[in-house]
């Protein structure tokens, strides 16, 4: 069996190869180095957002949109930045950063970027959902969390595309193993790996580099508020709804968080309830723009 340190190198040399995802854009690393700076100002803000103009629309679209339901329409980048908050921003450069990426390439016979970006908005939306709905806390980490918890598939595609081209044709959800174990075999790594890799140099917080790292695990025992298990669960829960990574993909939840599950079961019928509703609402603030 490979080891860990194996598959590290090897994510690590396939991160190497895309040398121009090793950071955020230019704008986007402006911005999350001043959110971690308590001395930033919103009219700091103002001037560094609005050399985006793109970024711009997007961040006067979401604060407008329905997600927030105002009653009155915000037109200026302060007032927005200081309605939406300082995570909420940070999560919107990340979108914005990914969406570009998987945007680059069109979908395939064998692999749908648009899929898996839809399976990423459905989990990063559920996470919130279970983050502040089941357990009461603010759910923008478990949102970001949720939303850059595949990138490690994208990276795969764009780098070695005729190898996960075999990754895709080799998996057969009927023999109920996970996706990574296919990747190790075809790529010596997985894409939880390359994932955790990609975040830590973009300088997410830990939590969300460990719910990239370790949403794939099977627990024996794990804290349900803990970011790897909030997006297991959405995962499960999400793919009840066919938002799946690769079509048909299974999603196995580990038995402690089926405990969790079945001993609120009340709350999460609700959230279940509630998630296509949430979904569709997103779909337009969310969906791809193919050039």
């Amino acid at each position: 069996m490979m080891t860990k340190s194996i598959e590290i190198v090897k994510a690590t040399a396939l991160l190497k190869k895309l040398k121009e995802m090793k950071t955020l854009p230019v704008v986007a690393a402006r911005l999350t180095k001043m959110i971690a700076d308590d001395n930033s100002t919103l009219r700091d803000f103002e001037a560094v957002i609005k050399v985006d103009p793109t970024l711009v629309m997007r961040l006067l679209r979401l604060v407008n949109s329905p997600f927030y339901g105002l009653r009155t329409k915000v037109k200026s980048i302060p007032e927005a930045v200081a309605y939406i908050g300082m995570d909420n921003l940070r999560n919107l450069i990340v979108v914005d950063a990914l969406k570009n990426l998987f945007s680059s390439r069109q979908d395939s016979d064998i692999f749908s970027r648009t899929r898996l970006w839809m399976h990423c908005v459905s989990v990063a939306i559920c996470s919130q959902m279970i983050a502040e709905r089941i357990f009461g806390f603010k759910g923008e980490d478990a949102f970001l969390c949720g939303i850059v918890h595949d990138i490690g598939i994208i990276i795969e595609d764009q780098i070695v595309p005729e190898e996960f081209a075999k990754v895709c044709k080799a998996y057969n959800p009927k023999e109920n193993r996970s996706i990574v174990e296919y990747e190790k075999e075809v790529l010596g790594t997985d894409h939880t790996i390359i994932g955790a890799l990609l975040v830590n140099d973009w300088g997410l917080p830990r939590e969300v580099h460990k719910g990239v790292n370790k949403h794939h695990d099977t627990f024996k025992s794990v804290d349900p508020k803990s970011l790897p298990a909030i997006i297991q669960t959405s995962e499960y829960l999400v793919s009840r709804l066919n938002y799946n990574a690769l079509d048909g993909m299974k999603s196995v939840l580990s038995p402690p968080l089926m405990i969790q599950i079945r001993d609120n079961i009340k709350e999460y019928k609700t959230l279940a309830e509630d998630l296509p509703d949430e979904i569709t609402k997103a779909e337009d603030i969310y969906k791809l723009e193919r050039g």
